[in-house]
């Protein structure tokens, strides 16, 4: 074993051995738990069923040319309410490291369709508020994420960690929400527009409170609306904008979902992982790795990101 390899090509398989350890840093594929998610989703068979559900809605077409954002939607709801959460949770609030995960996470369900438009310019805040307000299927979904979602000023992050889990499942109730059509209903708690009935708004049918990631920076996140003209109701409109952007128990259970994984998650482990343990093990139990050992292992190490 000691001839086996020249000191020289010795040299070279080690810096090759520690350019790919530094190429399983956190930052790279191999740690992207988006992927993880989305593989551990792709191996339940429900899960991966409503995923494609809401895939092919999302990027279908109607006859006019326009995404058909009220099947979109549905199928959104079907996938977060019939699939389990620690599958559709680990995809919508998985940790990232880097913009490649981050814009992965931000397209998780299609925002094209599901989120923005239609048309480029988002609308008042008080369009989909309002529209919200006299759903069916929008207004509950919105009062539950309010009170589930409220900080707690005695907590450092603002979320104790038995309202963070009800939080992100709140969250994720408002991922498809549609307004249909509209009916009469009472206002929302905190949003009451005092003297008299609401100022009528030109609300467009299949208006949306669907939150998503700003973008692929931060795990900021909004809804499709501002409140640049508003006008009387500004105070309102930031409000309730406010609920996504400005809330602290929000941001902390998003931030501190990873630590709260999901058992279904924890085993899914990764392979490069297992295979960085193996070689340390090895290495602690046998000595230091010899040449002809190194150049064994090459092959394996080389073919791991296809595997």
């Amino acid at each position: 074993m000691a001839h086996c390899l020249e000191p020289t090509m010795l040299l070279r398989l080690l810096l090759l051995l520690l350019l790919w350890l530094f190429l399983r840093s956190p930052s790279s594929d191999a740690r992207n738990r988006c992927v993880v998610a989305a593989e551990a989703c792709t191996a339940d068979a429900q899960c991966q069923q409503l995923r494609t559900e809401y895939v092919a809605q999302c990027l279908g077409r109607t006859v006019s040319g326009g995404c058909p954002r009220a099947r979109c939607r549905r199928a959104l709801r079907r996938f977060f309410a019939h699939g389990s959460p620690a599958l559709t949770h680990a995809l919508l609030f998985c940790p990232c490291f880097d913009p490649v995960c981050a814009e992965r996470r931000r397209q998780t369900f299609v925002p094209a369709c599901a989120f923005s438009g239609p048309g480029p310019v988002q609308p008042s805040c008080l369009v989909p508020m309002d529209a919200c307000e006299h759903s069916r299927v929008c207004r509950p979904r919105l009062l539950a994420f309010q009170a589930s979602c409220a900080p707690v000023p005695s907590v450092p992050d603002g979320c104790p960690l038995d309202q963070a889990s009800r939080c992100l499942r709140a969250y994720a109730g408002l991922v498809g929400t549609h307004s249909g059509s509209p009916r009469a209903g009472a206002a929302l708690p905190g949003f009451l527009h005092v003297g008299g009935p609401l100022p009528s708004l030109r609300v467009p049918a299949g208006t949306a409170v669907t939150p998503n990631y700003v973008d692929n920076a931060s795990a900021r996140v909004a809804p499709w609306c501002h409140c640049g003209a508003s006008g009387n109701r500004r105070e309102e409109c930031e409000a309730f904008r406010e609920l996504f952007t400005r809330n602290h128990c929000l941001d902390g259970a998003i931030q501190a979902f990873d630590s709260r994984r999901p058992p279904v998650m924890q085993g899914h482990q990764d392979p490069h992982q297992d295979l960085e343990h193996s070689l340390l093990q090895v290495s602690s139990a046998g000595g230091p790795l010899t040449g002809c050992f190194l150049l064994s292992m090459l092959p394996v190490l080389a073919l791991q990101p296809l595997l």
